[in-house]
């Protein structure tokens, strides 16, 4: 996939992986950022707090703008 982040100089290639995975029995979900977020009961609950995650992201980059 050809895309650009806002931050990106110019459009690249952007490889998408599962950012959910599964530890001892308890699910994490990894950022761009390099931190590792949870531990969460199931993989549906990782799920929701990626978007919560995405939309605190998205909320701290307009107000920095």
């Amino acid at each position: 996939m050809l895309g650009k982040r806002a931050l990106d100089p110019a459009p690249t290639t952007i490889f998408r992986s599962d950012r959910i995975c599964r530890v001892n029995g308890e699910f994490y979900f990894n950022t761009r950022e390099g931190t590792q977020e949870g531990p969460f009961a199931t993989r549906e609950a990782a799920e929701v707090e990626i978007e919560a995650y995405i939309q605190r992201m998205q909320q701290l980059t307009q107000v920095a703008s």
